[in-house]
């Protein structure tokens, strides 16, 4: 029993942890991590990932989103956006989406965590934080995905375009953009060159 509190000493309130974190502490972790649910220490997320659940005088206060995504993962790497995101564009997108979208270099595919929907997208590249630019190319790159009317959404994207730095913009196109964002954007980006260069 002694080992257990042991373990215990290293838990904190608000973390998520990996079956293997536990073993840097206990030489029996799949008892200790069994003793540790039964106690209410830890609760299970998903295979292999568990919470130490932070109690608030409102209750418990559900796994930190960025804290489970890095334990998931096992990496500190990635970008965590939603479509909702895409609302304070003003492109006329009004749709509410409950699923997080995680660009990252290791993990594709849907995956429940902690009672939460993550879409991983495996991505060689993405900013370390959310810029309109990025948000504007991307939404170009998920168009097909979303539920509004794809061509009026097209049509504000380029007014929204032509107001935004175009340098800044077309770095984030060529370091974000799939093929068809870049196709779009660059009719947009040469017809404003060709207007201030005339």
């Amino acid at each position: 029993m002694h080992s257990l509190v042991q373990v215990e000493k290293h838990l904190r309130p608000g973390a998520v942890y990996r079956r293997s974190d536990l073993t840097k502490w206990s030489k029996a972790v799949d008892r200790h991590l069994q003793q540790l649910q039964k106690k209410g220490t830890l609760v299970k997320l998903s295979g292999g990932l568990y919470y130490y659940p932070k109690m608030t005088a409102f209750g418990e206060v559900p796994a930190d989103g960025h804290a489970l995504v890095a334990s998931f993962l096992k990496d500190n790497r990635f970008l965590m956006t939603t479509p909702n995101a895409y609302n304070a564009l003003g492109v006329g997108t009004t749709q509410l989406y409950n699923e997080t979208v995680v660009y990252n270099h290791k993990r594709h595919g849907h995956f429940q965590l902690g009672g939460r929907a993550f879409d991983f997208r495996m991505k060689p590249h993405f900013p370390r934080k959310l810029s309109p630019e990025f948000l504007l190319v991307d939404l170009v790159n998920n168009i097909e995905k979303l539920a509004e009317d794809k061509n009026k959404v097209l049509n504000n994207v380029k007014k929204k375009a032509l107001s935004m730095n175009p340098k800044t913009l077309s770095q984030a196109v060529f370091h974000y953009g799939g093929a068809h964002a870049r196709k779009f954007f660059s009719e947009i980006l040469s017809k404003e060159r060709l207007k201030h260069g005339a």
